[in-house]
């Protein structure tokens, strides 16, 4: 059906586009290696843009034993530190959604990149464990350029493909996550070995490299950046324009679909996230290898989105062409079950390379399930996407939160090992909410649509 509905709805007429649109001018085909634009253009902005972010997010974590011992931290501050890095993206990513719908994905993405560039370079001036767990805080709102990044894949994207950008966008991204635990390990030791400038000192240089990396990005998507297929937002100046955006924002908010997708994001995305900041430290401890090994193995898990996530966003477009809503919801709630039960596993295991491989396995399987939530997000609402985005998003770092606080933080009562297996266990249970979704337009996971395309209302339905 979703099929059928975006091939009637593409645009034959000539245009100045050099890919196949339908008559919102929004893309109808997935290039990711052309940077025609403004479509692909906008995909390369977002998703380096958004890549920076989650470089500087987790540049701390694969430090942190040095970082540690030079500013005297105890497991409560790192605990403590962990989770507040996630709080300020909550408030950061429910506040996006509204901004991208009022200002535009690329001004409310280059704004906060650059507002927070600052701050990851003040990670290089702290000297106290008050200072540490600060800096985590707020360079933790960088990450709501995620929901910009994902509204604006929205915003050029037809829904016949919009699951495979918004998948390749996020994956991409979240590489990031990846990458920084290989590099940060190496720009440290290139300074303690290479220059002989002291350990308490090269660290600290570090943090100057992603820094000037999100600035820079932030910089490109203000210069070469386009919020939609024929230009950019326009501030509307109409004396309603308080009221159009309270009714925006609360057409969102009452939509439950939004927040049961937020719910399960919550125990996918946020998930990754935590074992992101978890991940290192766990092989370094258990396994007792050196940090550069460490830091190598937790890269792996965040690299896996290079694929993974994508995926996921591919799976969700095949089984929307083929099964339609209930085939995007069924494969949601599948793949996100098999990721809970290799978390288990994960924890479970006592020697190091099954350890790795069960990791692996997982990294695929979590990363694909966030690909095949926001494969569903641009059907919720297109009036509210943006709050919907946020809201979804918001869940993604409460669930983080949640899972730090109650089994990583310093007062936590389990071993690491034990706590990942809870953690597993954590994303069955949540992910069965999955089953409660419906559209009257597209149907559930159990029943078919409750309304005829015929009927006069069909496409008035938000």
């Amino acid at each position: 059906m979703e099929q059928k509905q975006a091939q009637s709805k593409i645009d034959h007429s000539p245009n100045n586009f050099s890919i196949a649109v339908d008559y919102d001018h929004k893309a109808t085909e997935f290039l990711p290696f052309s940077l025609s634009s403004p479509h692909m253009r906008a995909f390369h902005l977002a998703w380096l843009s958004l890549f920076s972010c989650f470089f500087s997010t987790f540049a701390i974590p694969p430090l942190l034993e040095v970082i540690r011992k030079d500013l005297n931290l105890t497991e409560t501050d790192i605990g403590r530190a962990g989770i507040a890095s996630f709080i300020g993206s909550i408030f950061s990513r429910l506040a996006m959604g509204p901004a991208c719908d009022v200002f535009g994905p690329r001004v409310a993405s280059a704004t906060l990149s650059l507002v927070t560039a600052p701050i990851v370079l003040s990670t290089s001036l702290i000297s106290t464990a008050k200072g540490f767990i600060l800096v985590r805080f707020l360079i933790g709102f960088c990450l709501a350029n995620f929901v910009a990044s994902q509204f604006w894949m929205s915003s050029m994207f037809s829904g016949c493909v919009v699951g495979l950008a918004n998948g390749f966008a996020a994956g991409w991204a979240n590489v990031g996550s990846g990458v920084t635990q290989l590099a940060m390990p190496l720009i440290y030791t290139l300074f303690t070995s290479y220059f002989n400038i002291p350990s308490f000192i090269s660290w600290r240089i570090a943090f100057v490299f992603p820094a000037i990396f999100q600035a820079v990005t932030a910089i490109l998507v203000l210069v070469y950046g386009q919020d939609l297929p024929d230009g950019n937002y326009k501030r509307k100046t109409t004396n309603n324009q308080s009221e159009n955006f309270c009714n925006v924002l609360f057409n969102g908010l009452k939509n439950y679909r939004g927040w049961i997708l937020g719910l399960t994001y919550g125990f996918c995305f946020g998930i990754e996230l935590t074992t992101d900041n978890i991940i290192a430290e766990y092989f370094y401890d258990r396994f007792h290898v050196n940090i550069d090994v460490a830091g190598a193995i937790a890269a792996c898990f965040g690299l896996a989105n290079c694929v993974s996530r994508p995926i996921g966003g591919i799976i969700s477009d095949k089984m929307g062409k083929r099964f339609g809503m209930r085939g995007r919801l069924w494969s949601l709630w599948t793949v996100q079950t098999v990721a809970g039960l290799m978390c288990v596993v994960l924890g479970r295991v006592n020697t190091i390379g099954v350890s790795v491989l069960v990791m692996a396995c997982f990294s695929l399987f979590v990363q694909a399930a966030s690909g095949l939530t926001f494969g569903i997000v641009p059907f919720v609402s297109k009036r509210s996407l943006g709050v919907i985005s946020g809201m979804t998003g918001s869940g993604g770092t409460i669930g983080a939160v949640i899972t730090q606080l109650l089994l990583f933080s310093g007062s936590a009562k389990f071993s690491t090992q034990t706590s990942i297996s809870i953690m597993g266990l954590m994303m069955l249970v949540f992910t069965l909410p999955i089953t409660l979704i419906y559209f009257p337009r597209w149907g559930g996971m159990f029943c078919g649509s409750s309304i005829d395309e015929d009927d006069e209302n069909y496409h008035l339905l938000d």
